[in-house]
């Protein structure tokens, strides 16, 4: 019989076909993931609401539907972890704030509907920060997630709960969203990987700005292939996004690359960023790998001085859609620095609108000129190794201060300012110790190009203890960490005082 710790560290690929096969119950792997999150969680504090028994009892319905043969779905079986920003119905679904600390959905949101037909498993809710603001996954409804590679550090955000929870294979698959970084940071900071898809790609049907580029849906996995299979149950043409789009090359098998014949743009900083001196001497280790392995490699130059305004305005601008009705009635239930991104847009005019769209556009295009010459461009994913998750935001960089909460976040988001897809690929350890995420750009809409690059840097990375994906020590992560939740100051329950742990709970 496969022991537990086994079948969790598979991959979703491998667990997908051994079910497929007979080899393994769908209950058998639910049930070595739920023993897994009991045993690991109270470490990292990466789980919130969970679903067992339901979970359970999908997983007896598709064990029953393989012995029927039924057809079976791309994720037929396979446990999966939600964001606690997206909805899931019958499931507490918080966004780590007080106001919503008793929310239970009625409806998945469209990627968890997707993701379900496909066959996944809804197991459990991931942690986020406060509203999803910031790249710190900390809030005052399930308390912080510390990074698996050492808890006392933060695990990134605003996936976060699903990067840790992927890094100590609680789960194979987890969804997460992304509008500055927050499907890169994490995944980069946890050693695991994450894609930000081109806008439409991943349909949306519960962003307020219909057609707004900036915040996406994308998958998050332990490797690529894994990575690839959740992104292929999760596309398609959704009548509710006007942005969404049918990507026929992401139904495909990502195709083989030969690394001799890619042409690598590489940045630093992309002439802008705050960047720690030891991530800089770690991005110039990788591309001297990349230029070991046969990759051209040059360096990328563009002009990018206005990003960072552009950023605060679209920041500003989604904020303001999405809760300047709840400033103006209930703003006692509003984080600080969420209240500073609505406040932040009330005092921007239309021509300020305006001249940030004009620039996106600037910086998109020059982008697009780039790829004209690179198949691929790298940078460093994180500025900074992760800091501890007490400290909210990395606030000097280098020597340099941050303007604010997401200033330092400037390496993730230009390439969503660009709309370009972006990776985090994990890519060894920096020179703290702690996991180095390669970020890895393609051109606007070559998603499946992207993934089959990624792929087979990933299979060449393998090879080599310095480069290949760090894991962390399961066995430092055995002692429960409860200062993690020690930030709780609204635990979730309802009106009658009953409260709802983090770990164990079933909606």
């Amino acid at each position: 019989m496969t022991h537990d710790s086994d079948l969790t560290a598979r991959s979703a690929v491998e667990l997908r076909a051994m079910i497929g096969r007979r080899e393994i119950s769908p209950l058998e792997l639910m049930d070595a993931c739920i023993a897994r999150i009991e045993a690991l969680n109270p470490a990292i504090n990466a789980i919130a609401a969970t679903d067992f028994e339901r979970a359970r009892a999908g997983a007896r319905a598709a064990q029953a539907a393989v012995m029927r043969g039924d057809t079976l779905g791309p994720l037929h079986g396979l446990p999966l972890g939600v964001k606690d920003l997206q909805d899931t119905a019958g499931l507490l679904s918080t966004s780590g704030t007080v106001s919503r600390r008793n929310h239970v959905p009625a409806h998945d949101n469209t990627l968890v509907a997707r993701l379900r037909a496909a066959g996944a498993i809804v197991t459990a809710k991931t942690n986020v920060p406060d509203m999803g603001a910031g790249a710190n996954t900390r809030n005052p409804v399930w308390g912080a997630t510390g990074n698996p590679f050492d808890p006392a550090r933060n695990a990134g955000g605003s996936s976060g709960g699903s990067a840790a929870a992927l890094a100590v294979d609680m789960l194979p698959l987890a969804t997460g969203s992304d509008t500055g970084g927050s499907l890169r940071i994490p995944a980069a900071l946890c050693g695991v990987v994450g894609l930000r898809p081109s806008p439409g790609v991943v349909a949306n049907d519960a962003r307020p700005l219909g057609w707004s580029v900036i915040s996406v849906l994308g998958p998050m996995a332990r490797n690529v292939a894994d990575t690839h299979l959740m992104l292929q149950a999760s596309t398609g043409i959704e009548p509710r996004d006007p942005l969404s789009y049918a990507e026929p090359a992401l139904a495909a098998p990502l195709a083989a690359v030969d690394l001799s014949t890619l042409r690598v743009g590489f940045t630093e900083d992309f002439g802008i960023c705050a960047v720690d001196p030891a991530i800089r001497r770690s991005l110039r280790q990788r591309v001297a790998a990349l230029e070991a392995l046969g990759v051209r490699c040059e360096p990328l130059a563009l002009d990018l001085a206005d990003a960072d305004r552009v950023f605060d305005i679209l920041r500003a601008e989604s904020f303001y859609a999405g809760y300047a009705d709840t400033l103006r009635d209930a703003p006692h239930t509003l984080a600080p620095h969420v209240r500073a991104n609505i406040e932040m847009a009330g005092a921007m005019t239309l021509a300020d609108r305006a001249w940030a769209h004009l620039a996106q556009t600037r910086i998109a295009r020059r982008f697009a000129t780039a790829f004209e010459r690179f198949d691929l461009i790298v940078a460093p994913t994180s500025p900074v190794t992760p800091f501890p998750w007490t400290t909210l935001y990395a606030e000097t960089i280098d020597g340099q201060a941050m303007r604010n909460y997401y200033h330092w976040l400037a390496l993730t988001y230009i390439p969503t300012l660009a709309t370009n897809p972006a990776l985090a690929l994990p890519c060894g350890v920096d020179e703290a110790g702690m996991p180095f995420g390669l970020q890895l750009i393609g051109p606007l809409r070559g998603d499946a190009r992207l993934l089959a690059m990624a792929a087979a840097l990933e299979q060449a990375f393998a090879a080599d203890p310095a480069l290949r994906r760090p894991k962390p020590d399961l066995q430092a992560l055995r002692a429960p960490r409860p200062e993690l939740c020690s930030i709780v100051t609204h635990p979730p329950g309802g009106d009658d005082g009953t409260t709802m742990t983090a770990t164990t709970t079933a909606v």
